[in-house]
């Protein structure tokens, strides 16, 4: 297994993204986070969703975890901007709280969240057992794109493919997203952190909403061949669902195993189950887009 010890240079990708979520106090219910280009048009929704629960996670002023977040994405988000969270103390009862976090740029509201808290205690447990696919050291790292037909890509998706992110992604069964096939609406993808960080669980909570924003609405297009880098395909979320089910480390391995169970109306629907390299079910994810097919000569 390979040395994972911390290098700033190397980990530069990292250590930003730790910054991002790290959001400046305003007042007491009251934040601002900064934007980063990733090659997306607009702000990444992975950004807001781990912004927003930063924000509710540092109004809690009980020992609870959050277990469940509910999000809305209302318009694009600009990157040139900051974004403002104000935190709405909706309830804190004997075992549960809850947060609703409200995100606006330019005076106007972009996304909205609720996040549930509970305090840890005891009760029944079950599982769906992890699909038997290859362990993340068995599989290759995504190859490089040839310089040749990198420049022949517009310069956002250039950035977006050439940029070296702050997760490594080992995928089950790689596809080609310039010239993607058909195939059946699922997919497995192995994730981690690029370099170890602290022990604090909200950051990798944070994290972890993040990093479930990635390939989880492009599954709703593998049967139709079509991928987000055509200059002809409109994809956006419009909501985001995510569970916390048991403790982990998002800068271990984590494997996202997603379906598709439906696309319809210019929309997709996607689901996901997120495991351990061990096997527990440590999250799950739900998230519909749209998705638009334009005719060439819109393109043109």
């Amino acid at each position: 297994m390979r040395d994972r010890r911390y290098n700033p240079r190397m980990n530069a990708p990292v250590s930003e993204l730790i910054e991002l979520l790290s959001l400046e106090r305003l007042e007491d219910d009251l934040f601002r986070g900064q934007s980063r280009d990733i090659g997306t048009k607009y702000v990444f929704g992975g950004q807001v969703l781990g912004q927003a629960l930063s924000a509710a996670q540092a109004t809690m002023t009980q020992p609870r975890a959050a277990h469940s977040l509910h999000a809305y994405f209302l318009r694009a988000g600009d990157i040139e901007a900051p974004i403002v969270y104000h935190v709405d103390r909706t309830r804190d009862g004997g075992s549960f709280s809850v947060r609703r976090v409200t995100a606006v740029q330019h005076g106007k509201v972009i996304f909205f969240c609720a996040a549930s808290f509970q305090k840890e205690e005891p009760g029944a447990e079950h599982q769906l057992s992890m699909p038997e696919v290859p362990m993340p050291e068995d599989l290759e790292p995504p190859p490089a794109i040839p310089p040749e037909r990198l420049a022949q890509l517009p310069t956002m998706v250039q950035r977006w493919l050439n940029r070296a992110g702050p997760f490594e992604f080992r995928h089950v069964y790689p596809r080609d997203e310039l010239n993607p096939p058909k195939r059946p609406p699922y997919q497995q993808v192995w994730f981690r952190l690029a370099a170890p960080v602290g022990d604090s669980p909200e950051l990798h909570r944070a994290l972890l909403a993040y990093a479930s924003d990635f390939h989880l609405l492009g599954t709703a297009t593998f049967p139709h061949g079509i991928s987000y880098y055509q200059p002809n395909v409109q994809m956006a979320s419009l909501d985001h669902a995510l569970w916390f089910h048991r403790s982990f480390r998002a800068d271990d391995w984590l494997l996202y195993s997603i379906d598709s169970p439906s696309a319809q109306g210019a929309r997709g629907l996607a689901r996901g189950l997120i495991y351990d390299r061990n096997g527990r079910l440590v999250a799950s994810t739900a998230q519909e887009g749209m998705i638009r097919v334009l005719p060439e000569a819109a393109t043109r």
